[in-house]
């Protein structure tokens, strides 16, 4: 699949991945079933979801570091700047032939090129919100949430 095909699929599951209304209990079940999923999998991630700039949701499993909390701040930025998963805005980078925190001029102190966050979604709203994990590689973070995103709306 070339850059762009990835980018047209990229954009597709963001547009699948609505909810009809987004508030702190769904933020509660969201989270619940990310964690449990990692639990049930020994994963050692951190878990964090906010709405409207506000954290709905935060859970640590065994084994992320204080470090893990900063990662989750600095990966959040970019959904509030954007409204994309970071996957997107990575393979959209290399599409243009620029890393992507090069490509915005961002600081590395406040975005994090890594991905595992995600934009949460209202129908006939928009991006509202994000949910973002960290502590497994990028892929594996991106697909825990967007895996759990279509469980929850599902």
């Amino acid at each position: 699949m070339n850059d762009s095909n990835n980018l047209d699929a990229l954009l597709a599951e963001e547009r699948d991945l609505q909810f009809s209304s987004f508030g702190a209990d769904v933020a509660w079940t969201l989270g619940s079933h990310i964690y449990q999923r990692a639990k049930a999998g020994a994963l050692p991630i951190a878990i964090e979801i906010s709405r409207n700039g506000q954290q709905l949701f935060f859970a640590a499993l065994p084994g992320p570091t204080p470090d893990n909390a900063e990662w989750i701040r600095r990966k959040r930025t970019v959904v509030q700047r954007f409204h994309h998963s970071f996957l997107y805005m990575s393979v959209e980078a290399d599409v243009k032939g620029r890393p992507f925190l090069q490509r915005y001029g961002l600081s590395e102190q406040d975005y994090a090129a890594a991905g595992g966050r995600f934009p949460i979604f209202v129908k006939d709203t928009g991006c509202v919100g994000a949910v973002v994990v960290s502590g497994l590689p990028q892929l594996e973070d991106h697909r825990l949430v967007t895996e759990s995103v279509r469980a929850i709306i599902a």
